[in-house]
Formats: structure tokens, sequence, C-alpha cells
């Protein structure tokens, strides 16, 4: 019994670390990352579609991203997309492919990613202790239920504990890794 809720903690706290790769992803540095248009909906054969499913995303150089729409009639729309959304970028396309040139990143907009990160990185957390919580009164439900002995539950908890250790270790890694690469850029 105990073995459900400790692998529903896991399985949740892996999600929280999913979702903060995701949103690092989305957070851009000096060099040109596909990762930056990913979250990008466009809105093309009459609703919003993901980037991932009207173009193929490249970068052919360090301060460049290609877009390759799949169908050329969707090239506006992406373009369109592209302006209306907070990136910054300006797209340049030729009628086959759509460019965007990555500018370097000022001192200020450093401070500002950096301070994102770790917003995304304490939203991370705070996501785990969420899960931590829940399981830790899974574990004090099902004790007062008799489901499991007040040993398993303890053992249970010490668990969660270590759990919680190992993926707050996760994602501190993988923000920093992230500033890292915002303030070397």
């Amino acid at each position: 019994m105990t073995d459900d809720i400790l692998l529903d903690v896991e399985e949740r706290m892996e999600k929280a670390v999913a979702r903060l790769k995701s949103n690092l992803a989305g957070i851009r540095t000096g060099r040109a990352n596909p990762g930056l248009v990913d979250s990008l909906k466009v809105d093309a054969y009459g609703s919003q579609c993901p980037l991932k499913q009207l173009a193929s995303v490249g970068c052919p150089e360090p301060t460049q991203i290609v877009i390759r729409p799949y169908d050329p009639g969707t090239l506006k729309d992406i373009s369109k997309a592209i302006v209306n959304s907070d990136l910054g970028f300006a797209p340049q396309d030729d009628g086959k492919v759509i460019r965007l040139n990555v500018p370097p990143l000022s001192q200020e907009t450093r401070r500002k990613l950096v301070a994102r990160i770790g917003e995304l990185k304490e939203e991370a957390k705070v996501s785990l202790r969420n899960v931590r919580r829940d399981g830790v009164k899974a574990c004090e439900k099902g004790e007062k239920d008799k489901l499991f002995s007040e040993n398993e539950r303890d053992d249970a908890k010490k668990e969660i504990d270590e759990l919680i250790k190992k993926y707050e270790k996760e994602i501190n890694s993988l923000a920093d890794a992230r500033e890292q690469d915002v303030l070397e850029s």
C-alpha cells in the first residue's frame, strides 16, 4: 500500500521537474535555440496549432533560427504569430522559410532572465513540497485506517523526504545550468 503512495509521489515529482525543463527551454540565451519558439501557438487552419505541428525548426548558426513550414500557405500565419508574441524577434521570410536573428542579450535582459529562472525554480520547488504534503497526508490516513503499520508509515515518510531531496537537487542543477547559459552567452 505504501508503494502505491510512493509511486504516485515520485511520478508527480518527475512531472514537476519535466515542467521546469520545458519552461527553462523557453528562456532565451544569446544563442539560438529551437526551444525559444516551441511554445508558440499559431492561428492556422481555423484553430490554434503549436508551431511544432506546422513547421520544422532548426538553428544553422548560433545566432539564427530557421523555421521551415510543412505547408508554404502557413508562412504568413507563422510570421504573424511571431510578431504578436512576446519573443521580440522580427521574422524575415523569403517565401519558403522564416529566419529569426537572435540578438545578443543586454545586461538588464540577462538579469531579468536570471530572475525569471529563479521564479521558475521556486515554482517547481513549491510543486514538490505540495506533492510531499499530499504523500505524507496519504501515509497518515493509511496508518489511521489501519491499512499499514506505524513503522511502514514512518518508512514511507522517510522515502518521501529522500525523494524530495533528490528532485530538489535536480531542480537546482537544471536552474543553475540555465543561469550559466544566460550569463555566459
